[in-house]
């Protein structure tokens, strides 16, 4: 596992955001360091997927900073996140239907050269067996695990050096989550840094070296994921009292 020593890869600072008049997020601070997984967890409403796209770009921030990779990110477009090697797999099985999977790879490098291209999509494939053996089959004749490989793989694409990954469990029976989930440890173990959204609380402990915990868009707890009785302080941080604390402050 990395140590705290180690420089962050991605830095978030006194991080606010929201849409429109409705603050969501309330001076987050979070780290990810090369190599780590880290999850994010918390209750419906938390801020969890907010915060994200404030990360890549997708929403803009109100106060705060973002540092990736030693640059400043903030204010940054989604395209100059991806390009920098930080990129977000947004929840939900969003696939080009009508494109074929090859296709579907293919537009998460639309500006790479096309011998790049070719070279990303059959690395990104090499983590799904399932869906390379359907590389030619059209992305909406996937069933709903294999769509949400495919999704993951279009982030794979880009080669990213930390990968966002928001619920990628969502609507998938139990053995489907355990091989998505598979995926991440992979990712770890070839120096990619992984920050992970999911609601799955044991799998998601299980897959990941720290954990942030995020309740009324504030950072209530953080963790490593080894330490004794966490999802008991968990279940505290998210409905008891450091929640009333946190907001009062």
């Amino acid at each position: 596992m990395p140590t705290s020593a180690a420089e962050p890869l991605l830095a978030v600072a006194g991080l606010d955001a929201g849409y429109g008049k409705i603050q969501v997020l309330h001076g987050v601070d979070l780290h990810v360091v090369p190599a780590e997984v880290v999850a994010l967890l918390g209750p419906n409403g938390a801020g969890k997927t907010t915060l994200l796209r404030a990360i890549s770009g997708l929403l803009p921030t109100t106060t705060g900073s973002v540092r990736f990779a030693g640059s400043d990110m903030s204010g940054a477009t989604p395209r100059e996140t991806v390009r920098a090697g930080l990129v977000h797999v947004i929840e939900g099985h969003r696939v080009f239907a009508q494109l074929s999977v090859t296709d579907n790879l293919l537009l998460a490098g639309y500006d790479l050269p096309r011998g790049e291209r070719s070279a990303r999509v059959d690395e990104a494939l090499t983590f799904f067996p399932e869906i390379a053996a359907k590389r030619y089959e059209r992305g909406g004749a996937l069933s709903g695990g294999q769509q949400q490989m495919l999704t993951v793989a279009q982030g794979l694409v880009r080669r990213p050096r930390l990968l966002m990954l928001d619920e990628p469990s969502a609507g998938l029976s139990p053995v489907l989550v355990d091989r998505v989930l598979s995926v991440v440890g992979q990712l770890r173990a070839r120096g990619t840094a992984v920050l992970l959204v999911e609601q799955l609380l044991e799998k998601a402990l299980a897959a990941s070296d720290r954990v942030y915990a995020l309740a009324q868009g504030r950072i209530v707890l953080q963790a490593l994921t080894a330490e004794q009785n966490l999802p008991h302080r968990l279940e505290e941080a998210y409905f008891g009292h450091d929640v009333q604390i946190a907001a009062a402050g």
